[in-house]
């Protein structure tokens, strides 16, 4: 089966600075690399002299970068690139539009986004249409892993910021792996490879507007140097699980109601796991069947819903403690559980979906979200 790979950015070049190596390795190994580009980088700062006329025309400049957008991704060799709020990447049901560069300034607390936001910008949209734009194309491709910023945007800049948060909600949503950049990482995933790498050379010679190459390095316009060969590594981030989400009160909370909870339904099930009913000349224990339904039911809920063993763990502690303590008699069994087969199955049932429950291993996505580049996924983060 193919691998599948969407990368997501937030304008025109960045595909190519942060990703482009990674890129090219995977459309040579025989991935299918989707590029999902937010904006067309309207408010881009140009650094050669005779494209200066461009930064007075956002709407021009936005043209041209996406022209050279085009010439980029070929060099990669990605043939699947998409701009966010088009046809192909908007939530169905919902009209096409164009997300717009937010652009950037830097203040006191670093970078932000510069003077009044225009009301199309990236920033200024819902964070939840955003997202859900996104998830459209996650949905229409059917990635193995989705590729995009740390939280802080690599370097701040708030359509980077935007496109993490976005892009995290959307893969949290769908399940699929979620890989953030994350060059200063001392392991991780790594690409050096020298073929990739060349190809990620007449990537960036193709953003014209945004960057001067010369031999194995290139210039943006902060000004210093960079190595075109630099590696580039990605680590997986890992959804936060509801439990780790709460305050430590609100776990303690949580266990408690859930082992009051479990205690509850081990005197109520004890209690009405006798019954039966007459089906057709035959005497069907409702009661235990039902028991064993809910038992599974209550602690397998728990587990999907607090994506923990701990609360089910509570639960099950009080609800096997509740059946254990109606359960004490003489040698012939307790009033409540006699000692024959339906106390049993009763007794018995139980203690085997809590053993089943707990030791099933934490929920994983439905793909193995490796990129498949090095021999190793690299660190999980949180």
């Amino acid at each position: 089966m193919t691998e599948r790979v969407v990368f997501v950015h937030a304008h025109p070049d960045d595909e190519s600075i942060a990703t482009g190596a990674t890129i090219a390795a995977l459309v040579d190994r025989g991935a299918h690399v989707t590029v999902l580009t937010l904006t067309r980088g309207e408010r881009g700062e140009v650094i050669p002299d005779e494209l200066q006329h461009l930064v007075d025309s956002p709407e021009a400049l936005g043209a041209h970068r996406e022209a050279e957008l085009r010439e980029a991704l070929s060099a990669l060799g990605v043939t699947d690139g998409r701009f966010l709020g088009e046809a192909d990447a908007r939530w169905q049901g919902r009209a096409p539009r164009r997300y717009v560069d937010s652009g950037m300034r830097w203040g006191k607390r670093g970078a932000q986004a510069s003077g009044i936001l225009d009301p199309d910008s990236l920033t200024a949209a819902d964070p939840g249409e955003v997202a859900a734009d996104i998830a459209a194309v996650l949905i229409d491709v059917g990635p193995d892993v989705v590729v995009s910023y740390a939280a802080d945007g690599g370097y701040g800049h708030p359509d980077h910021v935007r496109a993490h948060e976005a892009t995290r909600t959307a893969a949290e949503v769908i399940g699929v792996p979620f890989y953030v950049i994350a060059p200063d990482a001392k392991n991780g995933l790594v690409v050096d490879d020298p073929d990739a790498i060349a190809r990620k050379r007449a990537a960036l010679v193709a953003h014209r507007t945004q960057v001067r190459v010369e031999g194995d390095r290139y210039w943006l316009s902060s000004g210093d140097p960079r190595p075109v060969a630099v590696p580039e590594r990605f680590v997986r981030l890992r959804a936060t699980r509801a439990l780790e989400a709460m305050s430590v009160p609100s776990r303690i909370a949580s266990g408690l109601l859930a082992v009051l909870i479990g205690a509850l339904a081990g005197v109520v099930l004890t209690v009405a796991h006798r019954a039966s009913v007459e089906v057709l000349g035959v005497d069907v224990p409702w009661g235990v069947i039902a028991a064993v339904i809910i038992t599974a039911s209550l602690l397998v809920g728990l587990r999907i819903v607090f994506e923990s063993r701990i609360v089910a763990a509570c639960a099950a502690a009080g609800l096997l403690g509740a059946i254990g303590l109606l359960a004490v008699g003489s040698a012939g069994g307790s009033v409540l559980v006699p000692d024959d087969a339906v106390g049993y199955v009763f007794l018995i049932a139980p203690v085997v979906i809590v053993v089943a429950v707990l030791a099933w291993p934490r929920g994983g996505v439905r793909r193995r979200g490796n990129m498949g580049i090095p021999s190793a996924e690299g660190p999980d983060q949180k």
